[in-house]
């Protein structure tokens, strides 16, 4: 059943019906709510919403980039992913902005900032964000200039460094022995956690890493995100294992499902390393895109409990979101109207994801092309402006 699209349409209703306008860091003013709540039972089905298509290969995308602690938009265009190139450009424009006009770049050093009209070096300009893109896509040294957000998510998530360690650093002290190595990693941490002690309250992941803020090109909209589990019954297992092996079992399977329910219980089901618990996520967004952001970012985790409980052997359960400032540009208005009339569809489900081991691959084994949907059938896209 199908309940994702309506709390979202209920969302956009909310936000038309008490919204307030806001003024914002992108000029372009929102109606703005705050406080409000997203919750999604996973066994209903993956969590992309079918009132509008979203792009599926863009959701994996940026979360696979996340995952690989990466923070240069270089992967995300190569795979056709296109959410990061504004925040990206808009930075390239401030920095090289100054050095373009006053013309004191060094000849050789120009197509690092920009380049020249006709064939009169006298008058540089900074690309277009299409010509700053392709430079992306072809040229290394550009890249790793201008193609890097500062320590963004992922930064946060494989290689968060805490005030004292980044203080040390710049000291130079006797405590900065490790001024090379890397920092902490949430991810690996917080799987190992659910392996050893899945019952602990302090599994969350952290990306608003204070020390840092100033040095990324945008803080984080979600924050961070907990993890929490529980034990799966007898019934509950049962039903997984049916679920998962329909067609091993065939004709015979009532009588089985009955047998072991009486007699063999856990026992036989541990043996079929049927998982023993279900898992949860909650995230945290301190500022909700709701139009354009939050339908990627609902699908985002959802993926990220999927990938994560199938690395500990666990069954993907609820999806939850707490939202802060939640907000509808005031040029998303009509599209948001459009959406609401729209009736949802099904929800789809996830094919099956590789056996990669994450700690031995480092995240780096799995492609976006590795993760597909199975039936989701969805209204058009509707296309409206996104503002940086």
């Amino acid at each position: 059943m199908n309940t994702l699209d309506k709390q979202y349409t209920a969302l956009l209703q909310d936000i038309l019906d008490n919204g307030v306008k806001k003024d914002d860091r992108t000029g372009t003013g929102t109606l703005s709510v705050f406080g409000r709540h997203i919750r999604h039972k996973m066994s209903d089905g993956f969590p992309l919403l079918t009132t509008k298509k979203v792009h599926f290969k863009s959701v994996v995308t940026e979360l696979l980039w996340f995952l690989r602690g990466d923070t240069n938009i270089k992967y995300l265009v190569d795979n056709d992913c296109h959410i990061w190139d504004g925040d990206a450009y808009k930075n390239y424009l401030k920095k090289s902005e100054d050095k373009i006009k006053n013309n004191s770049i060094p000849y050789q050093d120009l197509y690092l900032y920009g380049t020249i009209i006709g064939t009169n070096p006298e008058t540089p300009r900074q690309y277009t964000q299409e010509e700053f893109i392709n430079k992306i896509k072809t040229d290394d040294e550009f890249t790793k200039k201008w193609g890097e957000l500062g320590p963004v998510y992922g930064k946060q998530w494989r290689d968060w460094k805490g005030f004292q360690q980044g203080w040390n650093e710049m000291a130079n002290t006797e405590y900065s022995n490790d001024l090379d190595t890397k920092g902490i990693d949430q991810i690996a941490n917080s799987i190992n956690l659910l392996k050893t002690d899945p019952d602990s309250r302090r599994n969350r992941v952290n990306a608003w890493n204070v020390g840092e803020l100033d040095e990324m090109v945008l803080p984080p909209c979600h924050t961070d995100f907990q993890f929490f589990t529980r034990v799966l019954s007898l019934e509950e297992r049962i039903e997984v294992w049916y679920q998962t092996n329909q067609k091993q079992i065939g004709k015979r399977g009532l009588w089985e499902i009955d047998y072991v329910e009486k007699y063999e219980g856990h026992k036989k089901l541990n043996s079929l390393n049927i998982p023993k618990r279900a898992i949860s996520l909650m995230w945290n967004q301190r500022s909700v895109d709701t139009f354009l952001g939050l339908p990627f970012n609902i699908a985002s985790y959802g993926l990220l409990l999927e990938i994560i409980a199938k690395e500990v052997n666990m069954v993907p359960d609820e999806l939850i979101g707490n939202l802060g400032d939640v907000h509808l540009y005031s040029n998303h208005i009509e599209q948001a109207k459009e959406q609401m009339t729209r009736e949802p569809y099904p929800l789809p489900k996830l094919g099956k994801i590789p056996n990669h081991w994450v700690f031995q691959d480092n995240w780096e084994s799995f492609n976006p092309s590795d993760f597909t949907l199975e039936n989701y059938q969805s209204h058009p896209t509707i296309k409206a402006p996104l503002s940086n």
